[in-house]
């Protein structure tokens, strides 16, 4: 197959001057898109821009907490007066605020449901809006998390907001397909400074970090670099991925995954309808036969594949 182009194309990318956002804009640049960085730092922004260019890229800054209308609306007017028009919006700007429920404030959730879900909406509204009034269709990649598949200890906040993120995928695929514009979420995993705080893992991080070779183990269980991730942003991007929409995408080092829709699994039924008394008698026998399983299975993986003595006991 011929090397997948987006020349021509204009994307906005947010929370991109680290991590996994600056590998999705990097690797949308190196495709031919035109590139909105988005960052809170400026000197942050502005290296990636550098960066983008040096290699021969097209990129501009935009310096903004994401999160409210108006950011969104700055985000999108940068792209259309630096490069006339907007085609693919990555909402991908985060921060993370992990504590227990019951040690877990006000401030703490609103603040990562604030970036997270409500700057993801933002974002997403103002794209739609412009790519609407072009009437040439185009991208809406949302980033989503494990967490919000599964469940994370630790994470209320986190998690909620990025299963609000799935469903937004699932709702906008809908709504938005007359529109030509295609919505789907990924679902990332890569070996970055949110993921060095699990035992056994920070050491990788440190070498990722640096450039250096990842376990084959890690990479066979979805752990591999931001550059990896990115490659699935640019096909999502591009004609290839033209009928692909309102899906839950996961990639992670060696690994691709389609995550399922939630869905019924076990029905019964009454006569009359139920009883709390009818509902104890026939639950062991019925939908209670085999419950679904909850959170995140990876940390007891994870001394399968690292060295003796670089897990935590």
């Amino acid at each position: 197959m011929s090397e997948i182009r987006l020349d021509g194309k204009v994307a906005v990318v947010t929370g991109s001057g680290r991590g996994l956002g600056l590998a999705f804009a990097q690797s949308l640049a190196a495709a031919g898109a035109s590139v909105v960085i988005n960052d809170i730092d400026a000197e942050v922004a502005q290296a990636a821009v550098d960066a983008i260019r040096s290699a021969g890229g097209q990129a501009v800054a935009e310096v903004v907490p994401v999160g409210d209308a108006a950011a969104a609306d700055r985000l999108v007017e940068r792209a259309v007066s630096s490069y006339g028009r907007l085609d693919i919006l990555c909402a991908n700007a985060g921060i993370l605020r992990d504590r227990v429920l019951w040690n877990m404030s006000d401030d703490d959730f609103d603040q990562v449901i604030g970036t997270h879900l409500r700057g993801t909406f933002t974002c997403a509204r103002a794209a739609v809006r412009r790519m609407r009034t072009q009437g040439s269709g185009g991208r809406l990649i949302l980033v989503s998390s494990i967490a919000g598949q599964r469940g994370n200890f630790g994470q209320t906040n986190y998690s909620a907001a990025k299963a609000g993120i799935a469903a937004l995928a699932r709702t906008w695929a809908l709504e938005c397909a007359r529109s030509d514009i295609q919505v789907n979420a990924v679902v990332p995993v890569a070996l970055t400074r949110m993921l060095a705080s699990i035992p056994g893992l920070e050491k990788q991080v440190e070498m990722s970090e640096r450039g250096g070779p990842i376990l084959p183990g890690l990479r066979r269980l979805g752990l591999g670099s931001p550059a990896d991730v990115a490659s699935l942003v640019v096909f999502l991007s591009s004609d290839h991925a033209r009928s692909v929409t309102g899906q839950c995408i996961g990639i992670g080092g060696d690994k691709l995954s389609l995550w399922s829709h939630p869905q019924e699994i076990q029905t019964a039924f009454r006569d009359g309808g139920w009883t709390a008394e009818a509902i104890a008698q026939t639950w062991s026998t019925s939908i209670g036969r085999e419950l679904q399983s909850f959170g995140d299975d990876l940390p007891k993986h994870l001394a399968e594949v690292i060295p003796p003595g670089d897990v935590a006991p």
